[in-house]
């Protein structure tokens, strides 16, 4: 089933889209297109500051003495260093409010630390602003515990959208869209609306739209935090296929079964520090 979208219909997505999510998200649909004929051009961003090559040169992610405390006197995360090279598949686990989430959106720059530096890619991230923070996170997919899919739109268009609003031609999309909707096994769920879609297959779609425009590196954010046992596991067969072809994948979990059937390198945020296990 050949998915279909209205590239016109699109302008009110876009928009619903830059309104539905915030912080990362909202980068990833910036800027807003105002016509269909500036989908064929690309935006012009500025070059990203990276760090020094040399022995960082193959490492996606290198926190170095981390802390993040928040206004009300919690600390988070407490001097926490960690290294995952490209290519790396790691979980990282812990309780409920331990600072999983916290650690990832250190990652994407939705959050900055208090002390200490965090290089992703090269780039120092609490260096990024404005133009430089957009692009260097559409190099990052991102998927998210709560689906965060437009319930007006269709799978097609939920993952199509990214593409559009960064500016790929519809003839671009349409080859991405089929193929990545496919390895995901939603295909034949193209012209479906979330609401017409299992938890399951609403965390599949989330998983296509954050994997379409093919970023190195995915981060997952307690992904199978709403699934069944077999649900679960075949998300995590997804990441495990996206982590073979070359990305580099960092997941959230506090289900440790799931992660032992895995056989990952694993890391658990205890009292705020990261400990290796």
């Amino acid at each position: 089933m050949q998915a279909r979208f209205d590239i016109n219909g699109f302008q009110l997505g876009i928009m619903t889209f830059n309104k539905f999510y915030c912080g990362f998200q909202k980068d990833l649909a910036m800027p807003v297109l105002i016509s269909p004929e500036k989908t064929q051009q690309f935006t012009h961003f500025p070059k990203l500051e990276e760090t020094p090559r040399g022995n960082n040169a193959t490492k996606m992610v290198q926190l170095s003495s981390v802390s993040k405390t928040y206004g009300n006197g919690c600390h988070t995360l407490v001097d926490v260093s960690l290294e995952v090279k490209k290519g790396d598949f790691l979980f990282i686990t812990g309780a409920s409010g331990a600072g999983k989430s916290t650690l990832l959106k250190l990652l994407y720059g939705e959050e900055l630390p208090a002390q200490g530096e965090v290089i992703v890619d090269k780039c120092n991230v609490a260096k990024l602003r404005g133009d430089r923070l957009s692009l260097f996170r559409r190099r990052i997919g991102v998927v998210f515990q709560d689906y965060k899919l437009i319930p007006q739109r269709t799978v097609g268009e939920n993952v199509a959208l990214v593409l559009l609003a960064q500016g790929y031609t519809r003839k671009e999309i349409q080859r991405r869209l089929e193929p990545t909707l496919k390895l995901v096994g939603l295909h034949n769920k193209a012209n479906c609306f979330p609401e017409q879609l299992s938890g399951g297959e609403q965390q599949r779609a989330s998983i296509a739209r954050a994997i379409v425009a093919t970023p190195p590196l995915i981060l997952a954010d307690e992904p199978t935090g709403n699934l069944d046992p077999d649900n679960s596991w075949q998300v995590l067969q997804i990441f495990k296929k996206l982590n073979s072809f070359g990305a580099t994948v960092i997941v959230t979990t506090h289900d440790e079964q799931l992660v032992r059937r895995c056989n990952h390198p694993l890391v658990q945020i205890r009292n705020g520090r990261l400990y290796k296990k």
